[in-house]
């Protein structure tokens, strides 16, 4: 019997992971991951041993709040002093849920881990979930190819609504989903003036209009709406001037497209010989657009709306997920 550590964060789709792991016999052991001190982590750490004990297995805590803290927290605040848009979950799965988590879990025996993610594996890559408006395969291209071998991801072929279903008729009480950043309680405003100093400059337009004052353009994202409280808008974040702290907005949404996206640190799980023919998506709730891929740029037939730098682009070829980068321009 194939020994599975699974990370079980008591939410359902992790809880839905352990019941198909189980009934495909694997030796499950429950893994709750402790990456921070918030609230909601504490109250799913409690929850998730109950759900090991509903399903009679092995539960056990690892605590990675110090390289959470380093690698992840302390690198996402020091990017957006910078002036990017970090997606903290692909660093987070890259070196936290797929490395060390494999690697404490291969210490205690363990030939895979296995996580709620939707997403396919199939000969070694990873494909779209069947239920593609829950997919995540988007957060996984940095993985290795070695680290996709050791993955198992049980919830590839379900939907998300028949997954809430069969945990309900359980009767297994899970946590609420977190929000989308996870080591973030409430306003993400209020956790970076923390840490990050707020700093008054210039609002202006395209036509270089001063429209107001803002606390610092790292609290900014490019095609932000909410929170410039100007009047007369709506108004859209175009460009940032990191060195003059200033914060370029517009009316005009056609300023925020571009058919060319740069990037940096790819990861290929195919061989690639550019320029390659794909379709890719500059963020998570993006849609999908074919593009003419080289070494370090996308070029979009239709124009993107706010690519933004420090976000992921993920490349696709008929739902199999080829690889990715580091948006940077």
């Amino acid at each position: 019997m194939k020994k599975v550590f699974v990370g079980l964060s008591s939410g359902v789709d992790s809880t839905m992971a352990v019941k198909i792991l189980i009934k495909k016999r694997y030796d499950v052991t429950g893994v709750f991951m402790r990456l921070s001190d918030t609230y909601f982590s504490k109250e799913s750490e409690k929850k998730a041993e109950v759900i090991a004990k509903f399903f009679n297995i092995p539960f056990l805590i690892f605590d990675f709040r110090k390289e959470f803290k380093n690698q992840i927290i302390d690198q996402f605040v020091e990017d957006l002093k910078k002036g990017i848009t970090p997606n903290p979950c692909v660093c987070c799965n890259k070196d936290i849920k797929f490395n060390l988590f494999f690697k404490e879990a291969k210490k205690r025996g363990a030939q895979f881990i296995a996580t709620g993610h939707y997403v396919k594996k199939r000969g070694g890559f990873l494909y779209k979930a069947k239920d593609e408006t829950k997919d995540q395969s988007y957060f996984l291209w940095s993985l290795s190819k070695e680290q996709i071998k050791n993955s198992l991801f049980p919830l590839g072929n379900f939907k998300k609504e028949e997954i809430k279903k069969i945990i309900k008729k359980e009767q297994i009480d899970t946590s609420k989903e977190s929000q989308e950043i996870c080591f973030i309680e409430g306003d993400i405003y209020n956790f970076l003036k923390d840490r990050i100093k707020p700093k008054k400059g210039k609002i202006i337009d395209e036509n270089k209009n001063v429209l107001g004052e803002h606390e610092g353009v790292w609290f900014y994202t490019i095609g932000q709406r909410k929170g410039l409280d100007l009047p007369q808008g709506p108004f859209f974040v175009y460009k940032k001037d990191i060195k003059k702290n200033i914060l370029y907005v517009t009316k005009n949404k056609e300023l925020l497209l571009k058919k060319e996206v740069k990037f940096k640190n790819a990861n290929w799980f195919i061989e690639t010989d550019f320029p390659i023919l794909a379709s890719a998506k500059i963020r998570y709730r993006a849609k999908e657009y074919p593009c003419i891929v080289y070494k370090n740029k996308a070029v979009f037939k239709q124009a993107q709306s706010a690519p933004t730098s420090g976000q992921s682009i993920a490349f696709y070829k008929n739902k199999k997920l080829i690889g990715g980068g580091i948006i940077y321009e």
